[in-house]
């Protein structure tokens, strides 16, 4: 039991560092933070979607940006879109596929961000979620996992985390969501990196 524990650990620790061994990578994690934080600076907003885990990370990511990450500042604009209401609302009247793509109808505009979350890339709601976002003009970035489904093909930013296991893909989605929380602080907040 213990090896196969270990071995998990060690799983983790090689797709971190394939992850930032990759100079692609490392330059779109610069990039997106340096254009979500002259979004911020624009007046704009995050919407973050995803389901089951990946629901559960863009709170976390909202909750950071609207909250505090490391040091107190003022708040950032963003939302996940796991309201239980609007959810079953639109689940029931529309069908679970647009609950995401209605709160982006509702909420986004141009110039906002949508964070795309699916481990498998093949969401319904998140590719809808996605449609609704570039027909408004809004920057996309998706989380993705495997060979990144069918939001790989789809416009926008992508950070596809090749594992075999959604708990592998999401541990490494929340790490780039948290560095890329510090990428815009340091760019709009860098008293707080003293």
């Amino acid at each position: 039991m213990e090896n196969n524990l270990c071995a998990s650990f060690e799983v983790g620790l090689n797709l971190l560092k394939d992850f930032i061994s990759d100079k692609n990578e490392m330059s779109k994690v610069e990039e997106v933070a340096a254009r979500l934080a002259l979004a911020y600076r624009q007046g704009c907003k995050t919407l973050i979607c995803g389901n089951g885990g990946s629901a559960c990370d863009a709170m976390h990511f909202a909750e950071e940006l609207t909250g505090k990450f490391r040091k107190p500042r003022p708040a950032l604009p963003a939302l996940a879109l796991t309201d239980p209401g609007h959810l079953t609302c639109v689940g029931n009247d529309y069908g679970y596929d647009m609950v995401f793509a209605r709160g982006v109808e509702a909420h986004g505009k141009r110039g906002d961000f949508l964070i795309a979350l699916s481990t498998s890339g093949n969401s319904a709601n998140v590719v809808k979620a996605v449609e609704a976002a570039t027909e408004k003009g809004m920057e996309v970035v998706s989380f993705l996992g495997g060979d990144g489904g069918v939001l790989a093909d789809m416009p926008g930013t992508k950070f596809i985390i090749k594992a075999a296991t959604s708990d592998r893909i999401q541990e490494l989605h929340m790490m780039i969501l948290h560095i890329l929380i510090e990428g815009v602080e340091r760019r709009l907040f860098p008293e707080n990196y003293k």
